[in-house]
């Protein structure tokens, strides 16, 4: 009964991340349910990143966080083209993300855990080398749209979520792996995307073309 209890409350919690009031729904029997694996003994779908005790107090940007984080140094985007923002080393919501997917640290690391060995391959291996990959952890502001002339104010714009894309896919302005993808799968659309793709719809959520 109390095993059930704590994974409850961590479903609960888990729907507290990226915004996602109805996340826990959303994750069961998607990319991100984990409960069914074998290195996950627990049979739990979210104690993976989250856990109702003994949480890494030390982690931003994620409550009650659960996994060991990526200490890994990454090459990040920096063209071709000019870019009108600073691309910096990920941060917030995106280091979390590249705890598993830069592939330096396994997906059972933990709980305590440091030793796993499950490491994550193939398609979901983003890897520390960011440089052909949209880049992240930059500001995206009204700023930078006027200066760049080739983006919708994010202020301003209806990101077709309910608000502004400020509101709805940033992070205190910044533009992380979240802003495309949502964890929890809450929207339902393929590769966890935050904006259904069809026409490259999400693209153009921000990009003005």
């Amino acid at each position: 009964m109390f095993k059930k209890l704590v994974g409850l409350m961590t479903l609960a919690v888990a729907g507290l991340v990226f915004g996602g009031v109805a996340s826990a729904q959303g994750i069961a029997n998607s990319k991100h349910d984990f409960s069914g694996d074998t290195w996950n003994t627990s049979g739990e779908i979210c104690i993976v990143c989250h856990t109702a005790h003994n949480a890494d107090g030390t982690v931003a940007d994620a409550p009650l966080w659960n996994h060991e984080v990526t200490a890994a140094t990454f090459t990040v985007y920096a063209g071709p083209g000019t870019l009108d923002s600073t691309v910096g080393q990920p941060s917030g919501v995106s280091k979390l993300c590249l705890s598993c997917h830069d592939g330096t640290v396994a997906v059972d690391n933990f709980g305590g855990t440091t030793n796993g060995t499950d490491v994550i391959s193939g398609g979901a291996l983003v890897g520390t080398d960011l440089s052909n990959d949209h880049p992240i952890s930059l500001t995206y502001d009204a700023t930078l749209a006027t200066t760049d002339g080739g983006l919708h104010n994010p202020t301003t714009t209806n990101s077709g979520l309910g608000s502004t894309i400020s509101a709805d896919l940033l992070f205190s302005n910044s533009l992380e792996c979240g802003s495309c993808h949502d964890v929890h799968d809450k929207d339902g659309n393929n590769k966890l995307l935050r904006v259904n793709n069809t026409g490259s719809a999400l693209c153009a959520t921000c990009h003005n073309k």
